[in-house]
């Protein structure tokens, strides 16, 4: 594609030549200069290139903007007006209706929303907004009936019409100097940009090309262009990074060679023996799955979600134990101390006097004992062990690994789980196994890469947690009456708390300050202990350990209880600030009150009068099943790395978001596929998009040069 170099030397300073426009430091750009590229600069924006994808974070539509006189019944139209008045009120007929009257230069009109009492607090007075519907005469005067809503800005009055990109602003820069920016370099580099996808690809997957998509994001006519070149730039970041998760997965089914583990019947009910209660449908078919992975001699890599208490353990000893009466050794990796402890007691009372060579490996245990446990590995004499990151220590060493557990995935990284391959001298099989509800969309990229079995079954027996949010003093005082009598009767309860120490705020009390406090008043008369993360593990241990044996009525702990953590006489849980917590946060630690005989509660304390709030806390009382409620906290909360690389932040993703392009994530996600399984992507003319990914994901993903 040539270079229009006429057209260039108008908006950039002819003393900076470059071999790339597109590297074209953007204060060469005529009429920015030193002092706006400053400005700039806060935005990311340094180059041409960044500023051709620094983009609109919305359209305006004021292409169908309408005064009052204009308006017609049952058409979609919009107004423009400022608030200037709101009213709140219930109806005859016992709804709750907030209304608000706008002022279009003059003319008006009304807007109305029933069971939105929020909407009251949302409306401002003074503020300008965009309304659209399809509006409708009642009594001489136009109304609309929950309309769409865009608020606009003061510099947004005088916006002209058409349909206008709104930016991503920094203090100094307008929106309108933005725009005539943006339209300046679009029409002179726009067509600059390298086009990696060749011509019969874009007409297959109905995309433009990368020079009218930038066009159309910036500088469209209609708002039907700006989503079509939207949807390019949008297929980019999705299709990208999951033929990247597709070349990874190929890489490891087709190079990872594994020990094929054959599981006779024999062996299959001396294990099932093992267990004192029938597996459920979930867990037969999770075994099912990863029988049949383990016997095709390539690594076995299976993700096993299942919801809180729906026994995803017994499958990992399913699978442990499989692969060691096969001769292979077996590896569990946990997050946390408390968590792999957690497991070493389930598998010991599980294994008893079995003649499996096994034992427990974490930074706790003494070195002498560490060394020791180094050794039985190296050798062949340890045959199944358990343990935190401490497994993955270089100083570990395999005899002849050939299956690794992962537990909960999501708190560790690609780097951690290609280090048993490291230590194995091959592919040993991985199942990685959730006890976090993932939704869908963030499924198929975090484990993208992963065959995927669901377990939502839980074991029979296994009760429901009573759920209740508790608000206002009269509520709390019911809440604490109700423990009192619960505790009287023998049963254990967890107060659980966002935080160690206070807040600012004298309301906001830590777990230690809440630990020295309730004995003094709504617990006095019952025995208190404290955990938490910054305490010495040794003590930790020590408080956990009693609590277990029932020597504590009351835990006040921070979230190091959320997994791992197994007593069936604590059937009680106060949750101290819920609304601080994520919904799939808040459903893992009910989940620690619903693994005995006995009834389990609850209590959500929340002052929080948010209808975000609301709505969250709301649905953990309306259901228990982890999987609808991880689909609402994703769509409230948003997604955490999708690679498991750190435990906060977003996908490395550009532009998309998962919830809103979900469609278009599994569009992308079967394209990228069949792009891989057909080896077409091994062909010359995807090059450039092979090369793209891999410089994009490559390290990321730990993928071979090779693909």
């Amino acid at each position: 594609m040539g270079i229009d170099s006429g057209r260039v030397s108008e908006v950039t300073n002819h003393s900076v030549p470059t071999d790339d426009p597109l590297a074209t430091p953007i204060q060469y750009v005529s009429g920015v200069g030193p002092a706006r590229a400053a400005l700039l600069a806060r935005l990311e924006i340094h180059t041409v290139y960044d500023l051709l994808w620094h983009l609109p974070r919305d359209v305006l539509d004021l292409s169908q903007v309408k005064t009052p006189k204009q308006l017609v019944e049952d058409v979609i139209q919009s107004v423009r007006g400022v608030i200037c008045d709101k009213d709140a009120r219930m109806t005859s007929t016992g709804k709750h209706m907030t209304s608000a009257l706008f002022d279009c230069d003059g003319q008006y009109v009304r807007a109305t929303w029933f069971n939105q009492p929020w909407m009251f607090q949302k409306l401002q007075m003074g503020q300008l907004i965009l309304l659209a519907g399809k509006p409708k005469k009642k009594l001489g005067k136009w109304e609309f009936s929950h309309p769409t809503m865009q608020w606009l800005s003061d510099e947004d009055r005088d916006l002209g019409f058409g349909v206008i990109p709104r930016y991503p602003l920094t203090e100094g820069i307008r929106q309108a100097e933005m725009q005539k920016l943006t339209e300046l370099v679009v029409a002179a580099y726009a067509s600059q940009v390298p086009e990696h996808h060749y011509a019969k690809a874009l007409e297959r997957w109905k995309i433009v090309d990368i020079a009218t998509a930038l066009k159309q994001v910036h500088t469209p006519e209609t708002v039907a262009e700006y989503f079509a070149g939207r949807r390019r730039l949008l297929w980019d970041d999705l299709f990208e990074f999951q033929l990247g998760l597709a070349l990874r997965r190929r890489a490891w089914t087709t190079t990872s060679k594994a020990p094929s583990i054959e599981i006779p019947a024999k062996v299959d009910a001396r294990i099932r023996r093992l267990f004192s209660f029938p597996l459920t449908a979930g867990q037969d078919q999770a075994i099912r799955d990863l029988t049949a992975d383990l016997a095709t001699g390539r690594a076995m890599h299976r993700l096993i979600q299942a919801d809180v208490g729906a026994g995803k353990t017994v499958i990992a000893i399913y699978a442990m134990l499989a692969a060691v009466a096969a001769g292979w050794q077996a590896a569990l990796m946990a997050p946390t101390e408390i968590l792999a402890s957690q497991h070493w007691e389930t598998i010991e009372s599980i294994l008893g006097q079995s003649r499996v060579r096994r034992s427990l490996l974490t930074g706790r245990i003494g070195a002498a004992a560490q060394r020791e446990v180094h050794q039985g590995l190296e050798r062949g004499d340890l045959q199944m062990v358990i343990g935190t990151q401490a497994i993955i220590q270089e100083k570990v060493k395999f005899s002849n690994l050939g299956l690794v557990v992962i537990d909960e995935q999501h708190k560790f990284g690609v780097a951690q789980r290609s280090r048993f391959s490291e230590q194995a001298g091959f592919a040993p099989h991985m199942l990685i196994m959730t006890a976090t509800p993932i939704p869908r969309s963030l499924c198929l990229t975090q484990f993208g890469d992963l065959d995927l079995t669901v377990v939502s079954d839980l074991p029979p027996g296994r009760q429901k947690v009573v759920t209740s949010r508790i608000y206002g003093q009269g509520s709390k005082k019911r809440c604490w009456d109700f423990i009192r009598q619960k505790l009287k009767e023998g049963r254990q309860l967890y107060i659980v708390s966002p935080r160690i120490e206070g807040g600012n705020d004298d309301d906001q009390q830590g777990a230690e300050q809440i630990y020295r406090e309730l004995p003094r008043t709504e617990l006095a008369g019952f025995s208190v202990g404290l955990a938490h993360g910054q305490m010495d593990p040794t003590e930790r241990a020590r408080t956990m350990a009693q609590f277990r044996e029932g020597d504590l009525q009351a835990l006040v702990a921070t979230t190091v209880i959320e997994v791992g953590v197994d007593v069936p006489n604590a059937t009680l849980m106060v949750i101290l600030e819920a609304e601080r917590f994520g919904l799939s946060q808040l459903h893992q630690l009910r989940g620690r009150v619903a693994r005995g005989k006995h009834q389990g509660y609850c209590f959500l304390i929340s002052e929080a009068d948010s209808p975000e709030a609301t709505t969250r806390l709301h649905s953990l009382e309306e259901t228990s099943d982890g999987f609808k409620i991880a689909e609402v906290d994703f769509e409230l909360r948003g997604p955490g790395d999708a690679l498991g690389t750190r435990q906060s932040g977003s996908l490395p993703l550009k532009l998309a978001d998962l919830t809103r392009d979900h469609a278009l994530l599994l569009e992308t996600r079967e394209a990228a596929q069949r792009l891989v399984e057909l080896e077409a992507i091994d062909r010359p003319e995807f090059l450039p998009l092979k090369v793209r990914v891999l410089d994009r994901f490559g390290q990321m993903m730990d993928l071979p040069r090779g693909g």
